[in-house]
């Protein structure tokens, strides 16, 4: 396959790309990676480091148009390759787009990926790497911005349109490896409850031995892996005891950081709208949902209102839908009459989808 992989500036893309091309290379898989920023700034060595933005328009589209040029006449008989470069930019010039319709139709993609990740980090890579200031507001429009025209191109060039999330700790190498190198492979959504049952590790353990193991059988487009509900909580509680910053430890071994909690409740609409959108989006570029429903304290079903509805937009847009139902009370009506079927554990759902050969060789299950 090949696709475009944007982002909004703060994702970080290419080491995260390169350790999908070791990956490939691990298992005999060669993919070429064209890193745009880059090559630009190999074209006119005068830019200064983290100044690229900075340049007159006309020069950006200038030099954009060259390195492009190399990467159409270099890729043209590469069957798996990657493009690393941004939709749009926000920037002292305000926003502008960062591709060319007429480029892009000649590298003849498969796919058009937007990677996302968690806001803070975003924002916080943003500063570590440039000489700006932008809040996580800022933040937040420029990934609807990126998702937005993203989608417009692939729209317009007849291609694929999925978001990725990049995960901590590159937590989705193996996602963007079998999209790129497996595209047979199912794709998967797995569904559980998450804010409500944080405070319950016995039945995060399940719900995590859970996600990994659909991780490990299909290609998988996991909620969880961008998790700014729970920043928006903490940020809520430590209002509520008068402070004025949370601390925020990534998950890839970095120092902790500060976050403003005013600036954090400033986007608590931004943070429910894009949940809302990116999870439906989701849904859509998935094959099939599978929801683990856990058993709550007291025999409770960990059946939340998001799951719920999860479950109702998979039925509707005519998706396979799974459910390991763990309580000992039986699902209601709105559970079975929208399930494909109903499994009692894991195990018992993974033998089913190995009997029913929706595994394929690239599962590591």
């Amino acid at each position: 396959m090949r696709a475009i992989v944007t982002g909004q500036v703060g994702m970080d893309k290419k080491p995260y790309l390169e350790d999908v091309l070791a990956l490939g290379q691990s298992r005999g898989e060669t993919i070429s990676l064209y890193n745009v920023g880059d090559m630009m700034y190999a074209d006119d060595r005068n830019i200064r480091p983290g100044r690229i933005l900075d340049l007159p328009l006309s020069r950006l589209d200038s030099l954009r148009r060259s390195v492009m040029k190399e990467i159409i006449a270099e890729a043209s008989d590469q069957k798996k390759m990657l493009l690393n470069t941004h939709a749009t930019f926000r920037w002292r010039h305000g926003l502008f787009r960062a591709f060319d319709f007429d480029q892009v139709e000649k590298l003849d993609l498969d796919l058009f990926i937007c990677l996302v990740d968690n806001i803070e980090i975003v924002h916080k890579r943003l500063h570590d790497e440039h000489q700006i200031d932008a809040t996580l507001k800022d933040c937040m429009v420029w990934r609807e911005e990126e998702l937005l025209a993203t989608e417009m191109m692939a729209q317009a060039m007849g291609g694929q349109f999925l978001i990725v999330s990049r995960g901590r700790e590159h937590s989705t190498l193996e996602t963007m490896y079998r999209l790129i190198c497996r595209p047979e492979m199912r794709k998967v959504y797995p569904s559980f409850p998450m804010s409500h049952v944080v405070d319950m590790p016995d039945v995060l353990a399940e719900i995590d031995d859970f996600r990994r193991r659909l991780a490990e059988a299909f290609i998988a487009f996991d909620p969880g892996d961008v998790d700014e509900k729970l920043l928006l909580d903490r940020a809520i509680a430590a209002a509520s005891e008068g402070k004025d910053f949370i601390d925020v430890t990534p998950g890839n071994g970095d120092e902790t950081f500060h976050v403003k909690v005013r600036e954090v409740l400033d986007i608590a609409g931004d943070i429910d709208g894009q949940i809302y959108m990116r999870d439906f989006r989701l849904i859509d570029q998935s094959d099939m949902i599978v929801s683990y429903i856990p058993e709550l304290p007291g025999g409770v079903p960990g059946l939340s209102s998001g799951v719920e509805r999860e479950l109702q937009h998979a039925f509707e847009h005519t998706k396979d839908v799974y459910i390991v139902w763990r309580p000992q009370k039986n699902p209601s009506p709105f559970i079975t009459e929208t399930a494909t079927k109903i499994f009692r554990t894991v195990d018992e759902a993974m033998q089913h989808f190995e009997e029913s050969g929706m595994l394929t060789a690239g599962s590591l299950f």
